[in-house]
């Protein structure tokens, strides 16, 4: 029992190290986690005291947790049987493929992340690219929303960068959970994304069992209270104009929706810029008829770098205004015991444009389009006024000094980037440029009378 036995130093090394492993695993790490996980709950309670609306603790849920109690769902268990049925394979080969459907789609949530690093990051850049504007209730409307029900922030998407402006604006509401597509599923996003709260969609994917795993996930966090931010257009505007929604994910909501539960507040969103970040991306696939934006990461670095130039050089001039405005609750009580997906999507994409913000910049350019002559300065800002009444209530200050000024800065943004130009008799459009300018125009034309019959 005493002998001494001689072995290598690398076997010994090895089981040092198995030994070390065990020891954390067993002791250390279950510690480790434990101390972590009660500093995150004190931090979370004192996050909640500041937020009108309080994380629900489905959003705090471990992510194994969420990902076991989807694929064993009753209904998912059902779609796992007719998928092996309709495959002809073994059910658990049907179960596994269940879980990787909601290990791609269930969030890993990190309040620090989305707080402490997603919203400042969302502050930063949206104020340095942007003037940004929302309206004069966001506050009050935000923070009159009723904490025992379910919100849902429907929006127009006309760029990518709705997803910070939102978040940033949104940022004393709650933690927004996204439902993004396939263009964030790429390294080192997917990560990061997935702490951010939002989950992902196949937008192509017509799988049942796919759809189902998709189905439960959101109608659990519906009924968990969860906040969601949503854009029915399924995709990013190619034409400046607003797309007609898709059914998918407020379908999935709806079939779920007991009259006796929980109460769901639909928050139409409308946003528009005075320039959109990928403008001639997305003009150039709507030209070539196709969704292919061919995006390079060689382009967008260069385009940073000749930013952050221009700011340490002083010739930095922003983007112009970015406006959000977030319109009156939709209860979906009021639309009965089974209330008809489409009609609930015509009725919030109406809203949506309803209240879309009516800038300097997209009325200028509608004003270009039209004049069959150069123009004056004044000449323009007196048809620029005139379109602005048109739209009472939209353009802030359009009746004052002030909206001078605004205009004023709309024509030195798009003198900057070439769209106009000034002439002996006054100024033109750039007719090389006149598809930039139809898509800024796009965002605004359903508020007048040659388009209102389309629009309706």
């Amino acid at each position: 029992m005493l002998q001494t036995i001689e072995i290598p130093i690398w076997l010994f090394a090895l089981i040092l190290l198995f030994a070390a492993v065990t020891f954390a695993s067993h002791f250390l790490f279950p510690s480790v986690r434990w101390y972590f996980r009660r500093r995150l709950e004190r931090a979370v309670k004192k996050l909640n005291e500041r937020l009108t609306r309080p994380i629900e603790p489905f959003k705090l849920a471990r992510r194994y947790d969420m990902i076991q109690r989807i694929i064993y769902d009753p209904e998912v268990t059902k779609a796992i049987v007719d998928y092996a049925a309709e495959h002809n394979v073994p059910e658990n080969v049907g179960f596994e493929k269940a879980r990787s459907y909601a290990r791609e789609i269930v969030p890993s949530f990190s309040a620090f992340t989305y707080f402490g690093f997603g919203i400042r990051i969302a502050r930063w850049l949206t104020n340095a690219l942007y003037d940004v504007r929302t309206g004069r209730d966001h506050d009050e409307r935000l923070g009159s929303l009723p904490k025992d029900a379910t919100v849902i922030f429907i929006m127009n998407h006309r760029s990518n960068m709705d997803y910070l402006l939102v978040t940033y604006l949104a940022a004393q509401a709650s933690a927004l959970s996204y439902a993004v597509g396939e263009w964030a599923r790429v390294w080192p996003l997917t990560r990061l994304i997935k702490s951010l709260g939002a989950y992902f969609i196949r937008r192509k994917s017509r799988g049942a069992l796919y759809r189902k795993v998709l189905a439960r996930y959101v109608q659990m966090a519906t009924d968990g209270g969860v906040t969601q931010a949503v854009f029915p257009e399924g995709g990013l505007t190619l034409d400046g104009k607003l797309r007609p929604p898709k059914m998918g994910l407020l379908t999935y909501v709806l079939d779920a929706y007991e009259p006796e539960g929980r109460d769901i507040l639909f928050v139409p969103v409308a946003i528009n810029y005075d320039r959109v970040l990928e403008d001639r991306v997305l003009i150039a696939a709507d030209q070539r008829g196709d969704r292919r934006f061919g995006g390079k990461v060689t382009v967008v670095f260069k385009f940073v770098i000749r930013k952050l130039w221009q700011r340490l050089t002083g010739r930095f001039l922003r983007f112009g205004k970015a406006a959000v405005v977030f319109g009156e609750p939709i209860s979906i009580n009021s639309y009965g015991a089974k209330p008809d997906p489409e009609r609930l999507a015509t009725d919030l994409m109406h809203e949506i444009s309803s209240i879309m913000p009516v800038l300097e910049v997209p009325l200028m350019c509608r004003v270009v389009l039209e004049a069959d002559k150069p123009m004056s300065a004044d000449a323009m800002l007196s048809e620029i006024r005139s379109m602005a009444i048109q739209c009472t209530g939209k353009v802030p200050q359009a009746d004052s000094d002030g909206f001078g000024a605004m205009v004023e800065q709309a024509r030195l943004h798009l003198e900057h980037r070439k769209i106009i130009q000034s002439g002996a008799q006054g100024w033109t459009l750039n007719e090389d440029e006149r598809h930039v300018a139809r898509f800024y125009a796009n965002s605004i034309s359903h508020f007048f009378p040659e388009n209102a019959a389309s629009a309706k």
